[in-house]
């Protein structure tokens, strides 16, 4: 194995193909890989999407016009970008090029046909939805069809057959069963519905996706190309290289801070994999355990400040809060998170008996005072949004400030090539949700045009009985099979519309039960059977899949719990930092810290030596009730993990002679 000049393995000795990992898991139909001129073509189009975002943030167009002119640059983007059946990989083994073909050109230019005829008369377009012209029925259905074909290509199929079915749905309502039964709508209807409202395809998520999420990911864009996600790995490196549980320490920190610049968890788990794999390999890590602590520190992304997924974004519009207050939101249950992988990591390390193993790098003090600039853009993000900036104005000058520190350093400099790339990486990689959103808006407008999400919601309820504690686990327990089937952001989207109502009749706060749902479809990624970052890890790793997803599942669990306390207890307003009690706020986060290490523990099945099932139960029933965060369940839980660790302290004194 050979080491680049600053030390670090090389992962291409390990003959890691991140790209084809990373194409494999990250969509169900990978991204062409274009040459010649139609990948110049590409190019511009992503260039002038991202621009227009850039020039709506600085001169807002009018809102019908700008979301009509994002939707066909998408669509069009997409169609020339994803293939329409096979995979990339096929061609490049069979040394063929990899470019759109007639039928997808002809998609493309349909998509500019279609919203080219809502530009002709938009005002007057979006007043006709509940009797839509011929020729507006026309464009709609063309849009409808395009938008199902468009996700299809990016996140594969089961998404837009969720969409089919509550188009289909909309027609044999009457035929269901009560409580499930509704009216029957014309295809008139539900096309002026779905598509000449803001309650579909143009409602909030494709809103978020045009505004919130095309901007984050040209932020992202600009970091990667100016070097910080370079940097930020070897920070990760220099950070924790004298312990035996340093490889794990920089594998989950290096997650947190590439989280910043990817937003995605399998995109943070196959960069991480391939540096960090061959250190984890030559530390001791068996196949499995290192693929597991990969993918758990990749679905950190999703959870990270100040960059979360798409699904935040989408909390912020519907809640008509500041993106601010949802960052203050999570950042309590973030750091929980991160101290299950911690403790998870350091339980390892002890059982596996890891080695530290040198690098070279710089030391971690001239790293920061030399790059240390590139985290100056992601602070100046909450600078802007502290200062009353919004979130679109906040990251367009975050944006512009990483672009000029990058000429700080002379081998990244933001050449024009650069900046041409970066625009066109920010619009290509606002593809997947751009799609998925938009497809998801049907979903949305089905469920409010037919009233089912209130009688899902009603459901939810009275198999709970009318009791908080089961409706919050009824409500989890969809969210994780609804996350099997479809992306975070669709499983998000989904999800608020069924089970809000749910908590809403129950009074629950609109921003807790958004947060539960919002957690719950993030951890959906780790879930059995379709974990997609555990599967890309063992691709890296060798690892038995299986296995590492169930590892994954392990190093995660505790986080499943968390959300729990956000709907069910009183301190759960203390951890999303919304009591202006401050006493609340600094009595639940230690107690939930404590709960989260106490799960650890019933995890990991260590605590100071492996722990015997009676140490780890009274474990397990102190995380419970510290959970419930009141007086007398405190108590209890205290008693029980300190009775835990008593157990443990005395059986270990009994076989240390041994």
């Amino acid at each position: 194995m050979t080491d680049d000049p600053r030390g670090r393995p090389d992962a291409s000795d390990s003959q890691i193909d991140e790209e084809s990992i990373l194409a494999e898991y990250e969509a169900e139909r990978p991204a062409r890989k274009l040459s010649g001129w139609p990948r110049r073509v590409v190019q511009a189009l992503g260039a002038v999407l991202t621009l227009l975002a850039l020039y709506w943030v600085l001169n807002p167009l009018n809102r019908n016009v700008y979301l009509t002119l994002f939707m066909g640059g998408v669509l069009a983007l997409t169609f020339l970008s994803y293939r329409g059946w096979g995979r990339s990989e096929i061609a490049r083994q069979e040394r063929r090029r990899d470019n759109p073909n007639l039928l997808d050109w002809a998609l493309a230019a349909a998509s500019l046909v279609a919203v080219g005829y809502i530009l002709l008369d938009v005002n007057d377009f979006f007043r006709r939805a509940v009797i839509p012209s011929e020729l507006d029925l026309v464009a709609g259905t063309a849009l409808l069809l395009l938008i199902l074909e468009a996700a299809r290509r990016t996140v594969g199929w089961v998404v837009p057959a969720i969409c089919v079915g509550f188009l289909v749905y909309g027609y044999l309502g009457p035929l269901f069963p009560d409580p499930f039964d509704s009216n029957s709508y014309t295809w008139s209807r539900m096309v002026g519905h779905n598509v000449i409202t803001s309650a579909g395809v143009f409602g909030v998520p494709f809103r978020v996706a045009a505004t919130y999420v095309i901007l984050f990911t040209f932020y992202g864009a600009v970091l990667e190309f100016s070097g910080a996600g370079r940097y930020f790995l070897d920070l990760s490196f220099a950070a924790f290289r004298r312990s035996s549980s340093g490889p794990g320490r920089t594998v989950t920190l290096a997650g947190f801070l590439l989280g910043t610049v990817s937003g995605s968890g399998v995109a943070t788990t196959v960069t991480l994999g391939g540096v960090s794999w061959p250190i984890l390999r030559r530390a001791g890590y068996p196949a499995e355990q290192a693929g597991a602590v990969l993918a758990a520190a990749g679905i950190g992304a999703i959870l990270s400040p100040p960059t979360l997924g798409a699904a935040a974004f989408i909390i912020a519009e519907l809640l008509g809060v500041s993106y601010l207050e949802v960052l203050l939101w999570a950042t309590i249950p973030t750091l929980l998170y991160y101290l299950g992988i911690i403790l998870a990591i350091e339980m390892d390390a002890r059982r596996y008996r890891t080695r530290e193993i040198p690098i070279e790098t710089p030391p971690l003090r001239q790293l920061l005072l030399r790059y240390g600039y590139h985290f100056s853009s992601l602070i100046a993000i909450v600078v802007f949004l502290v200062m009353g900036m919004s979130a679109f104005r906040a990251v367009f000058l975050a944006t512009v400030l990483a672009f000029v520190l990058s000429f700080l350093d002379r081998k990244n400099w933001m050449t024009p090539r650069r900046i041409a790339g970066a625009l066109a990486a920010g619009a290509i990689s606002a593809l997947p949700a751009a799609a998925v959103m938009a497809a998801a808006g049907i979903i949305v407008g089905q469920l409010t045009l037919t009233g089912l999400a209130l009688n899902l919601a009603n459901i939810i309820v009275d198999l709970a009985g009318g009791q908080l504690v089961f409706v919050a686990i009824f409500s989890a327990i969809a969210i994780l099979l609804l996350g099997l089937a479809v992306p975070v952001t669709a499983s998000f989207i989904i999800s608020w519309i069924v089970i809000r109502p749910a908590f809403g009749e129950l009074e629950v706060p609109a921003y807790a039960a958004a947060m539960f749902i919002f957690y719950y479809s993030v951890l959906s990624e780790v879930s059995p059977p379709t974990a997609l970052s555990p599967f890309a890890a063992s691709a890296i790793t060798g690892g038995r899949p299986i296995k590492t997803m169930w590892l994954t599942w392990r190093y995660t669990l505790p986080a499943f719990l968390v959300p729990f306390v956000f709907v069910l207890a009183p301190a759960g307003e203390g951890i999303l930092l919304t009591r202006a009690d401050w006493q609340v706020v600094l009595i639940a986060i230690p107690l939930a810290a404590i709960a989260v290490a106490a799960l650890a523990v019933v995890t990991g099945a260590w605590i100071l030596g492996p722990a015997t099932w009676p140490e780890r139960l009274a474990f397990a029933v102190g995380a419970g009730a510290l959970l419930m965060t009141t007086p007398i369940p405190v108590v209890i839980g205290l008693v029980a993990i300190v009775a835990g660790l008593l157990m443990h302290v005395a059986r270990r004194r009994r076989l240390a002679p041994a």
